[in-house]
C-alpha cells in the first residue's frame, strides 16, 4: 500500500507554491460551482486571489456542514496525565529543557480527575501525556483506559506516536480514537523545531495514524500547528492527509484540529503568523473540499472566534478546559500547561452560548457496545 509520505512528496513545496500563486479569480470561481474537489482545487481555495471571496466560501461551508452534520456541535474535554517529557521540542510548554515543576497522575488520581469530568456530563474524553515511555507507557495508558472507561462513551488520546502493536494494546483497553498533530508536513523545518528526542523522528510520526488505522481504530484526528510554516504549505498538506485518510480507510472516521501557535512556557517566536482572515479561509477551504470531515477547534482560540466559526465548518469543540496536569479533582504544584488556554468556559456556559446562536451540543454521539450494555 502506497503511504502517505509517498503521496506528500508528488505534492513538493515548489508544486504547491505555483498552485496557490497561479490560481486567479475564475479558477476560485469554478471550484465553488463544483460539488467534489480534488486537491488541486482545495490548493486553489487556499490561495490569495480566494480570500477575496470568503463570503463566498463561508456561504458554501455553512450549506455544506448544515447538510451533513445539522446544527450539533461535539464537546469534549482533555485529562492531561503526565506532563514530564524527553523531546525539546522549540514551541512547547512541556520542552524538556523548560525548568518547570513536572507532574505525573496515578491511576488513581488520574480516576479522580476523570470523576470530575463525568460529573459535567461530557461523554467523550481526550487523554494526553508527554513524550517519556519509562514514565508514561502504552501500559501506563492503557491502565488508566480500562479504570475509567465505565464512565465514558469514547476515550481517544493524542500521545507520542506508537507502533501498531501499541496501538492494539491501547484499542483493547478501550480507546477508540487518537489525535496525532504532525506539527509542519516539511521536514526541513520539522527537524529544526525537534533539535532532541523520540519525535525527532518525522516519517515515524507522519506514519502514526496509518498504524493506527490498521490496528482498528475508530476515528483519526490530525493536524498541522499553524504558524510554524507558511500558510498555504501546511493547511494543503493537512487537508491532502485528511482526504488520502479517508479515502485509504474508508470505514475510519477522520477529523481535522486547526490549532494556531500561541503563547507557553518559554521562548518561541512565530515564524509565519496565521491572521484571522486566512484562519477563516482556512476552514471554509477544509469544508468545502471534505464535506463530512470532523473539524475541531481547540481552546486556543477565544469564545468570540469559536462561536463564530461552528456554522462555517467546526463541528467539535473543547469545554471545561485545564492544559495542566492535575487542577480538578487533585492539587496541582504550580505547573504550567501545555499552551496558554483563550476560552475557559465550563461545559454549562459552552452549552448556553451556542444554544445562544442556534447550535446543539452533544456531549454523547455513540456508544461502544463492548464496555456499554443495554439494560
Amino acid at each position: 500500500m502506497t503511504s502517505f509520505q509517498e503521496v506528500l512528496l508528488t505534492w513538493p513545496a515548489e508544486r504547491r507554491i505555483a498552485g496557490a500563486t497561479e490560481a486567479g479569480t475564475e479558477d476560485v470561481l469554478a471550484v465553488l460551482d463544483k460539488e467534489l474537489l480534488r486537491p488541486g482545487d482545495f490548493l486553489t481555495l487556499l490561495s490569495p486571489p480566494a480570500a477575496e471571496y470568503l463570503e463566498n466560501m463561508a456561504r458554501k461551508a455553512h450549506d455544506l456542514t448544515l447538510r451533513y452534520f445539522g446544527r450539533a456541535v461535539q464537546l469534549f474535554t482533555p485529562l492531561y496525565l503526565s506532563d514530564i517529557c524527553t523531546n525539546q521540542c522549540r514551541y512547547c510548554g512541556f520542552n524538556a529543557k523548560n525548568k518547570q515543576p513536572r507532574r505525573h497522575l496515578s491511576v488513581e488520581e488520574a480516576c479522580a480527575e476523570a470523576r470530575i469530568i463525568a460529573d459535567t456530563g461530557l461523554g467523550h474524553i481526550l487523554l494526553l501525556t508527554g513524550d517519556a515511555r519509562k514514565v508514561s507507557s502504552p501500559k501506563y495508558i492503557a491502565g488508566i483506559v480500562q479504570a475509567i472507561k465505565p464512565r465514558f462513551a469514547s476515550v481517544g488520546v493524542e500521545v507520542y506516536a506508537l507502533t501498531e502493536e501499541e496501538y492494539i494494546l491501547l484499542i483493547s483497553a478501550g480507546v477508540d480514537g487518537m489525535t496525532m498533530f504532525q506539527e509542519t508536513y516539511n521536514p526541513k523545518i520539522y527537524a529544526w523545531l525537534h533539535p532532541a528526542g523520540p519525535k525527532r523522528d518525522y516519517a515515524f510520526r507522519l506514519a502514526a495514524p496509518e498504524r493506527a488505522a490498521r490496528a482498528g481504530m475508530r476515528s483519526l484526528g490530525i493536524g498541522a500547528l499553524l504558524g510554524l510554516e507558511s500558510f498555504e504549505q501546511d493547511t494543503f498538506a493537512t487537508g491532502l492527509h485528511a482526504w488520502w485518510l479517508q479515502r485509504t480507510f474508508p470505514g475510519v472516521e477522520v477529523s481535522v484540529s486547526v490549532p494556531r501557535i500561541c503563547p507557553h512556557e518559554g521562548d518561541f517566536d512565530v515564524p509565519h503568523a496565521v491572521d484571522d482572515k486566512n484562519f477563516v479561509q482556512y476552514i471554509t477551504a477544509l469544508r468545502c473540499f471534505l464535506p463530512r470531515i470532523g473539524i475541531t477547534c481547540s481552546t486556543r482560540e477565544n469564545a468570540f472566534i469559536r462561536d463564530h466559526i461552528v456554522p462555517i465548518g467546526v463541528t467539535r469543540v473543547s469545554a471545561g478546559v485545564s492544559t495542566a496536569v492535575g487542577g480538578r479533582a487533585t492539587l496541582n504544584n504550580g505547573s504550567h500547561g501545555q499552551f496558554e488556554i483563550s476560552d475557559r468556559r465550563s461545559v454549562e456556559e459552552m452549552t448556553a452560548d451556542l444554544a445562544g446562536v442556534g447550535y446543539q451540543t452533544v456531549v454523547k454521539d455513540w456508544e461502544d457496545p463492548t464496555f456499554f450494555c443495554p439494560v
